[in-house]
């Protein structure tokens, strides 16, 4: 993806902290895993607000990843100041489609391809309308 189309994305910046790493000094490969996770949360809290609300008032509503996607571009190491961007690309019924970076000083080092279901009591449910409507993919047109 064109680091242009990132524009509206959600931007988590964070630290990478000597436990992120390992005995070479570079982020562990896992750990990104936690930074988009962590990207993926904020995201969501920005939008519905605590998940753990959300799985209250939806009737115990959760999200699982399905599938991820991961290219390891370049090495982050311990103390580089980073940012997590998350971007949806497309909402289908039980499931959303996201991007994420993980970027340094705007140089993407880890790009992903998400796929998160939406679940209730083991089972895919449809997306919540209302969180439709806000993780919906912008378009030019859009305002």
């Amino acid at each position: 993806m064109d680091p242009l189309d990132l524009a509206d994305a959600h931007r988590l910046p964070l630290r990478v902290y000597y436990e992120d790493t390992d005995f070479s000094g570079f982020v562990y490969h896992a750990s990104y895993l936690r930074f988009m996770e962590r990207g993926r949360t904020e995201l969501l809290r920005g939008l519905a607000g605590d998940q753990s609300d959300l799985h209250r008032e939806a009737g115990g509503l959760v999200f699982v990843v399905r599938r991820m996607a991961i290219d390891y571009l370049k090495p982050a190491r311990m103390d580089d100041a980073l940012v997590v961007a998350t971007l949806t690309r497309e909402l289908r019924g039980a499931s959303m489609h996201l991007v994420q970076t993980v970027s340094r000083g705007g140089a993407v080092l880890v790009r992903a391809e998400v796929v998160v279901a939406c679940v209730r009591n083991g089972r895919a449910i449809r997306l919540p309308d209302s969180l439709r409507r806000a993780l919906a993919p912008r378009t030019a047109t859009d305002p």
